[in-house]
This record gives C-alpha cells, structure tokens and sequence, in this order.
C-alpha cells in the first residue's frame, strides 16, 4: 500500500497535465514542436515495456525503440504496430520484406495515412502502403499510432480514419559503429551497419550512415526469391541551444521481388484445383499442402499459366524508392517559432504477367494493344506489325511480359508558425504542399526463356517497340496529385492546467488532373485499349463512341483525353483532457476525415462523356468520436476506450451486373464503433505484462445497387441479389464490412534478468467476413467453395536475448538475439482481396498464405 500511495504522489504533476502531448508523438516538426510546449508541470513519464500512452485528446499509442528492437532485425514497423489494440496487419513473408495488409480499427491501409519523418508515403494514385519499402527497424526511434483520427497538418487526401507516424532517430553525440548480422529458415540473411560521427565541430553538427542488405525465399519451392537493399542517412546542426535545428535525411530503397504466392480462397468443393497462384489453383488446407513446387523455367506447357513463366510465383515485383527529408526549427522571438519540413520522394515500381504478341497485324491493319474488328471476333490483343524475336518470321504467338509500370515524382512542405501567446494559450497555423506526378505505363518485354523470369526487372528500360518504333502497352497515363492546405490549431489550458482543450481545423484544396492516352474501354478504371498513335483515327472509326443520356449506355470506347477533378472540405478536430484524481483522466476528440476519389475511379468515369456525372464517385468522408479513461500509477498505466465513426459515401468496388465489369461506387453510409483496452504493467524488475484488446463492430446502411434487373437471385436460400421491379442491390443492409477482424487481443510477456531477457507476443484474431454481404462465396456453376468467415487463430511469437558484457562493446547494443515467429506453426489465411459480391468466380476472394514457424539468429555488436 505505501509503494501505491507514493507512486500516486509522483505522478500527481501527470494528473494536473493530463493533456499533455509529449515532445515526439506527432508527425511533423511543426506538430512536434506545438504539442512540446503544451507541457504545465514535471516531464513526461517514460514509457513502460516500450509501451506509451500519451495524455492526448487522440485515442493514441506510441512504441519506442527497446520495443521495436525485440522483433527479428529489419522487421517492417507494420508489422511491430500489429501489437498495438485495433491493429491488424497480415505479412506476405515473415521478414517484411514483401508487403502486406494491414486494418485499423477496421479502415483499409489506403484509409491509414502514414507519414516517416512528417513525409507522406501512401501512394499518390490510390493512397495504397507499401510495408517492404519503410525505413530499417534499427534506425526508427519510435512510432505513434492515432487509432481513429489524423493530425491537423496531415498532408493526406486519403485518410478518413487512423495515422500511423515514424520517425527516424537523430544521431549521436559520441561517435558509435554497430554491426548486425541475422540469418534463418527460409535462407534467411541480413546484414546492417551504422556509423554516428558524434560531434564533428564545436557547434554539435553530427550525422549517421546506414546500409543494409537481406534476402529469404518464399515458402513454395517455386525458386522466387525477395532481394532488398537500403541505404540511409541522417545530418543534424543545432541551431543554438533553444532546440533549433537543421536536419537532412535520405532513404534509398532496393527491392528485387517476385511475387508472394496469392490463391483463390476455396475451403470447401475445391475439386480437381491443385494448389497454385493460377486462377485455375486454390489455397492450401495445411503448411504440408503449401510445400507446392513450380519450375518456372518449364517451356512444355502449352498456357504457361500454372507451371511455366505465366505462373504467379514466376513473375517479378520489383521497386525502387528514394527520398530526401529536411526538418527544421527556428525560433524568431520568445514565443514565435516557425518549422519547415520540404521533401522529395521517387518511386519506380511494377507487377504483372505474361501475354502472347503477334508480330503480324490485327484483322483490321492495325498495331498496338486493340480489340478486333466487330464481326471478327470480341478478345483483344498484341499486334506489333515487325518481327519482335528477329527470326526472319512474323510469328503469330510469342510469349512475353507484360508488367504494369509505375513511376513518381513527389515533392512536398510541411510548414507551421506557432505562437506562444501566454503560458495557458498557444495558437500554430499551417500550410501543406503536396504534388505528385504519378506516370502508370504497361509496356511489354522480353523473357528469358532459360530462366523464365522477365529479361529485365523494368519492361520500361527494354520494351517491346511496334512497327512505327514506339512501346506497345497496355496503359499509357499521367497523372498529378496536388494539395494545397492550410490549417490552425488552437491549445488552452483552464482550471489550473486540469482542463486542456486542443481545436484545430484543416481546409484540403485537392486536385487531379487526369490525362490518359489510351480508349476507356469500360467503368473500371484499368481496363483500357491502346493502339499505336499512328493507328488511333483507325481504331476510333471501327469502334465509334456513342453514349445514351437517358439510359446511360455506352457503344464503342472513349478516346483519348484529359480530365481534371477539384475537391474541398473543412475538416474540423477537436478535443480535450480532463485530470482526474490519483492519476486518472478523460479524454474525447471529434475529427473529420476524407478521401478523394483514387485514379482508378476517376479514370473509369472517362468511359462517359464529362456531361455526365455518372461513374464519378463522390468524395468520401468520416466523422470520427473518441472518448475514453487513462490512468497511471507508477509501474502501471492503462486505457479504456469507446469509438464511433460514420461512413458517408464510402468509395467501393463491386460488380455491375449490366457492364459485366466491375466499377467503382459508393456504398452510402457505414456506420462503425467498438472499444479498445490497453494495460501496461511492470511488475517489478524482471517481470512485466502488457495486455491489450478491441472490439471492432460495423454496419452497412443501405443495399448496394448492382444494376438494372427485374428478378433477384437465391442461392441455398441466400439472396444474393434483391430486385424491386427495375434495379437489382446486393443484400448488404445491416452487414459488417469485409476483411476485417471482429476482435483481436494479445499480450507481451517479458522476464529480464540480466544479462537474458525473453519477450513472449500473443495475438489473437477473430473471425472475418470474406464479403460485404456476409455469405459465403459461389462458384459460376452456384456451388458453395467456402464459408461465410474465416475462422479466428492465434499466434505465439519468442524474443530471447543475451547481453555481449565483453569490454569495448555497448552493451545495449550488443547482444546475441533468436527470433522465432508463429511459435506452433499455426496455419491460418493472411491478408485478402474481399469482395462485395459473393457470387461468381470472380468474386471469390485472392489471398495470401500466413507466415509458418520461422526461427532468425541475430548477432549484434556496437563500440
């Protein structure tokens, strides 16, 4: 009892600042400095376990290095965050290397803005994130997660719900060399070295450098392999003593992919499917099953679509990133300070298959990726008008790659003026700047018929020219991105600091100006017909373009054309803490969020004529309410928390039964809520427990409409679709949203003694909906191939680490670490493309194996 009452007494300065956000939890500079001076009294309490729970407005919670460290070494900081409550995120490897699929509190990652060092890093086009290209774990000071609302100077037009923000840590101020080096199941193999210089000169101008490198297999013996490089540095110039400063950072990031094997989900009536990636495959029942073999070098199948190149596991994904990070702060009086934070971002990415190309020309005389003539026949295909393989014959089918190219060019600010205006009021405004050009192509390439993999990891640097000299593809686009934003955050403190209220606003000007250079062939945003630029007047006039007004019809395919799409809001968030007695306070926050339709959607309204707003999806908003308790008393603190958020015109994609394709829609209002938990507790000094649980509940308002149909459509006593005379919906009123897990929990179990410490990670997941009607999925001949959900599972991750205590070296660095992930081998379905329509073969859901027992050594050494 008298351990308790002390405790309470020494954090009495946390319950009179209960507001208080501490100096890092934010993404910006700016961000960071305003929620640095809002401290009252005392200093920020550590963190417990590497476990914090900021005394924010914002349901928030923050992870810091000595908890990222415990994960196996170069482990992507999605992956770490999966033990945060309301996460779940699903990897395509169990290193981190080849992405995955990741949910908070039930918003999709392109609904997650994640920012590494304030810079935004969710894809331009349609705000996807991509895991395998984040910072190395090594270098990441810690990372904060705002599980339902974003910052008032998020750079983001995609973020309806959550932020997740990392950031780099600073150099040292002595001079330090540390050297990794990890191996393990799956040929396994990392190495990482850092060097700090410590201070350079007088004035504490200081800088660390960074390489690594590491490459795994993937499960199936199909020879796919995952290659990854990373280059990293960081210089810092204090400006004075006052906390001004001068930063510049750069990242470059090296993939050389293949695929992680994807399958169709059949769990039930799966036939004769052997188990593949093809579309004729499924998913294994068992790790014995996922022990399939593909030679991608075969050349005897006919199809190569399941053994051959054309398998999935054969193709490649490579990436190639960089950027450039300035951080800055300038204090131009006492109480006015100004941040700037300007950034560089390149990416050159893709993905894809394999296709046939003529050499000839199509029926009609033409060159290009075009469809035939009407009459002759409805596929479409490659015409290249010269002899591509030089063998002296225009060969009607050869086989080769075809990859969907992205590259961009990125460049952003943050900037903020705050204004410290007395010690109980402070005001910062903002202005955000984002412009990325966004070039998507799909050039063909050669293939290496020895190894049967692509000539060359980009088809862009070695395509495939037609007869008039020029790259024959599948796509051909360009698009900007540009935000302009301005914002304003107001903090006052009242009753004596107990009360601290925090309202800011943020006003989004966004706009896409959308070119593409090839027909729309249909409403999907991706599905277009590219012939030659001599040969367009030609393949216009073959297929000429009619559309009807009054039934929205479309003959023929719409040409080339330029399009742009303006979107705005003011997005109100605020909130407060309320210190309670012995340690204890309230928190509640109401934010809005918003996303702007992505290319795909609006390059799929181009198959109608700009005076039609049909096929145009509307802007996307949340409103987001938080309210919760937070408490701590010494070695314990702990979160309970309650959350509402309300969908309005959620962007999703579903099949239209009169196009035959699949379109881009909104599904009206979604209504989502839950709890989430958090207990952190060191028990003493060897012993500490950190416990944590949600509940994530969702509801589809209205039926989603399907398209025009007088019949609706049983399947085993399932509505599949419900007709009212003239339209027919999908059943979705009253259903939860796909892909997302009903509940997780899990707990860290740590023992240290000195020099061996063991870290125990457990995470439960419960069941998910594999579509938005909650039925189960049918095949084209209505036969039932899997249930309704996936079925909860459990997994049991070990940290086990032995202190180096040699001399010379620094012992929190150096040490001896195992690594051993899915402990009991369970078997489970990971990441999923779900579906709203659940009837089809085309609706039946893609997905990713888990990740089997894997075991990782790890040497460290730092001096």
């Amino acid at each position: 009892m008298r351990i308790i009452k002390n405790s309470a007494l020494a954090v009495s300065s946390f319950a009179i600042a209960a507001a208080v956000a501490s100096p890092a939890f934010a993404q910006s500079t700016g961000a960071v400095d305003f929620e640095n001076t809002i401290v009252v009294t005392g200093t920020k309490a550590k963190a417990i376990n590497g476990v914090d729970i900021p005394a924010t407005p914002k349901a928030k919670q923050v992870l810091d290095q000595s908890f990222i460290s415990k994960s196996a070494p170069g482990q992507t900081i999605n992956d770490v965050i999966n033990m945060v409550p309301g996460v779940s995120f699903y990897n395509a490897d169990p290193f981190g290397s080849s992405g995955g699929n990741m949910f908070i509190r039930g918003f999709d990652s392109s609904r997650i803005s994640q920012t590494f060092d304030g810079m935004p890093t969710n894809d331009t086009g349609n705000y996807a994130l991509y895991s395998n290209q984040q910072l190395d774990s090594e270098l990441i000071e810690q990372v904060s997660v705002n599980l339902g609302s974003t910052d008032v100077d998020s750079p983001t037009a995609a973020a309806t719900g959550s932020t997740v923000n990392y950031r780099s840590r600073d150099p040292l101020e002595k001079a330090q060399v540390m050297a990794v080096g990890s191996a393990g199941d799956l040929s396994y193999k990392r190495g990482f070295i850092s060097v700090d210089t410590g201070n350079i000169t007088n004035a504490g101008l200081k800088a660390w450098f960074a390489a690594s490198v590491a490459s795994n297999r993937f499960l199936p013996n199909t020879g796919g392999k995952v290659a990854k490089q990373q280059l990293n540095f960081k210089v810092k110039q204090p400006l004075g003593d006052n906390g001004d400063f001068i930063s510049l950072a750069g990242h470059f990031n090296f993939n050389r992919n293949n695929f992680a094997p994807s399958m169709s989900l059949y769990t039930e009536n799966s036939g004769s499917r052997p188990v593949n990636s093809s579309s004729s495959g499924r998913t294994p029942y068992s790790w014995d099953e996922a022990q399939y073999t593909i030679n991608c070098a075969d050349t005897t199948s006919s199809t190569k679509s399941t053994t051959g190149y054309g398998a999935f596991e054969c193709r490649y994904n490579p990436s190639r990133t960089a950027n450039l990070r300035m951080n800055s702060r300038f204090t131009l009086a006492d109480n006015l300070t100004l941040t700037i934070d300007p950034s560089f971002q390149y990416t050159k990415a893709n993905g894809g298959g394999v296709t046939t190309l003529s050499e000839g020309v199509s029926p009609n005389g033409l060159t290009g990726f075009v469809i035939y003539p009407s009459g002759s026949s409805t596929a479409s295909g490659y015409f290249a008008g010269n002899d591509v393989n030089g063998n002296g014959v225009l060969d009607t089918g050869i086989l080769v790659g075809n990859a969907s190219e992205t590259e961009t060019n990125r460049i952003g600010l943050l900037t903020s003026l705050r204004w410290k205006i007395n010690p109980n009021n402070t005001l910062r405004v903002g202005y955000s700047y984002d412009r990325g050009r966004h070039k998507q192509t799909g050039e063909l390439t050669y293939i290496n018929t020895t190894t049967g993999y692509y000539a060359t990891y980009f088809p862009i640097d070695l395509a495939i020219k037609d007869r008039y000299g020029s790259s024959i593809q599948k796509r051909n686009r360009l698009s900007y991105a540009i935000l302009h934003q301005v914002s304003a955050e107001y903090n006052g403190k009242f009753f004596d600091g107990k009360l601290d209220v925090l309202a800011g606003v943020r006003a989004p000007f966004f706009k896409r100006n959308l070119t593409n250079y090839c027909f729309t062939a249909d409403t999907a945003g991706s599905n277009f017909y590219c012939p030659s630029v001599q040969d367009q007047a030609a393949f216009a006039a073959a297929n000429p373009y009619t559309y009807n007004a009054t039934t929205n019809a479309v003959t023929g395919y719409a040409g080339p054309q330029n399009r742009n799409f303006n979107y705005s809001r003011v997005l109100p968030n605020v909130g407060f803490t309320l210190a309670l007695a012995q340690g204890t306070s309230l928190f509640a926050n109401y934010s809005q969020g918003l996303q702007v339709p992505g290319t795909d959607s609006l390059y799929g309204s181009f198959y109608y004529p700009t005076s039609s707003n049909y096929g145009v999806p509307k802007l996307e908003t949340s409103d987001n309410f938080d309210a919760g308790l937070r408490a701590r008393f010494g070695r314990l603190s702990a979160s309970l928390g309650g959350w509402y958020t309300m969908f309005n015109n959620k962007i999703s994609q579903v099949y239209n039964q009169d196009t035959q394709t699949s379109i881009y829609t909104n599904l009206g209002k979604v209504e989502k809520y839950g709890f989430d938990a958090t207990l952190n507790w060191k028990v003493d000094e060897h012993f500490s427990v950190y416990a944590f649980g949600s509940y994530n509940k969702s509801r589809i308002i209205n039926d989603t409409l399907a398209g025009k149909g007088t019949s609706s459509t049983i399947i085993n006593g399932n509505t599949i679709l419900r007709s009212d005379g003239t339209f027919t919906y999908y059943t979705t009123a009253g259903k939860r949203e796909s892909g997302v897990p009903i509940y997780t929990a899990g707990a860290v179990l740590s023992a240290d003694f000195d020099p061996f410490s063991l870290n125990v990670s457990i995470k439960n997941n419960g069941k998910r909906y594999i579509n938005s009607e909650n039925l189960p999925s049918y095949n084209s001949s209505n036969v039932q191939v899997n249930s309704a959900t996936l079925p909860s599972y459990t997994t049991v991750d070990l940290s086990a680490r032995m202190k180096l205590a040699i001399a010379g070296l620094k012992s929190d660095k150096s040490f001896i670490q195992l690594n051993v992930t899915n402990l009991f081998n369970q078997f489970y379905v990971g990441g999923f493309t779900s579906s709203s329509t659940p009837v089809g073969a085309t609706t039946i859901p893609t997905v990713y194996l888990a990740t089997p027992r894997t075991v990782v050594a790890t040497l460290s050494v730092a001096f």
